[in-house]
């Protein structure tokens, strides 16, 4: 079924995320930032160059990086590691385990380039696994901001804690849907509804966005909550959402192995079992081509995500 995407701003994540901490660092003298000669496309270059004594460039070394940021989160200090998602999480992840998680290091790892949405970098930098990867890290918080104001504030949030955390950026610039509201363990209802919810995260918000409001149009009553706080998820909102709606549609820019539909499918089963269906990328690798492209190729696409929304709406009896 097609549908109209309406044109909204698009606004770039990792801007928001460079520019943020900038402004932290002009509050916190113990904040330091460090990359992995990638600092132009994290957008770490704008607090290098603010704050030169306080920004290292490690090289093409990020096993290298995620140790030297936990020896340095020890001083004591707030640290800010950035690179590629296929990197960070993938290239890197022994030691984000051993050197940060196992340590409960002050390390925020703020990866950029994550998912689909690398395009013609194609399947060896399409990184689908990380969300999995890192909410399985014992003490780690993960989030996964859909645009560029909640990306300012969950980026706030977790310098004002002690302990590691994972944020999930995309390359693209993504529609601004939110007002910026974020808490770490909360999720943002962003539509109510009784009779359908979406839980989305990332570049999934805005096209769950798309088709909630189509099918309000014909008198469907669909409410989106934004699970940008993967770890520590919402239980209650979820559990809410099932109770009150009686089905759930996941979406997600990551492998729907480990990703936030296991997540959700386990939350709801173990309290109150109610059909969830998962829009994501299924077990294969990535492929090269037009980022928003390889978006719709895999499933993601705003018409998929509203045939599966039709399904479970009749599965529920809620529609002829």
């Amino acid at each position: 079924m097609a549908v109209t995407i309406p044109a909204v701003r698009k606004e770039s994540l990792r801007d928001a995320y460079g520019e943020t901490l900038v402004s932290l660092g002009e509050a916190d003298p113990n904040l330091v930032v460090l990359d992995a000669d990638l600092a132009g496309s994290t957008r770490t270059q704008l607090f290098g160059k603010r704050f030169p004594d306080r920004f290292f460039d490690i090289g093409v070394m990020e096993p290298t990086m995620m140790t030297i940021a936990a020896g340095l989160s020890f001083g004591p200090r707030t640290v800010f590691a950035s690179t590629f998602a296929v990197f960070a999480a993938g290239q890197a992840y022994n030691q984000v385990r051993q050197s940060i998680c196992y340590n409960r290091a002050n390390v925020k790892i703020v990866a950029t380039h994550g998912g689909l949405l690398v395009g013609p970098d194609g399947g060896t930098h399409q990184m689908i696994e990380d969300i999995g990867l890192m909410r399985g890290l014992p003490g780690m918080t993960v989030i996964v901001p859909a645009d560029a104001p909640t990306t300012r504030s969950a980026i706030r949030a977790i310098a004002g804690f002690q302990g590691p955390a994972y944020v999930r950026l995309t390359r693209e610039n993504l529609p601004t849907v939110t007002d910026g509201k974020f808490e770490i363990g909360k999720a943002n209802e962003l539509r109510s509804g009784s009779d359908l919810t979406i839980v989305a995260v990332g570049a999934l918000l805005a096209r769950g966005l798309v088709v909630a409001d189509e099918l309000g149009r014909v008198g469907v009553s669909c409410r989106v909550l934004d699970l940008a706080s993967v770890k520590p998820v919402d239980v209650p909102a979820l559990l809410r959402a099932a109770r009150d709606t009686g089905a759930i549609l996941v979406l997600e820019e990551h492998t729907v192995e480990t990703g936030i539909g296991a997540l959700v499918a386990a939350t709801t089963t173990e309290s109150y079992p109610v059909p969830v269906r998962r829009v994501g990328v299924p077990d294969v690798f990535g492929e090269s081509g037009d980022a928003w492209a390889v978006l719709d190729h895999f499933g993601l696409s705003t018409s998929r995500i509203l045939d599966e929304a039709w399904e479970l709406l009749e599965l529920r009896g809620k529609v002829q």
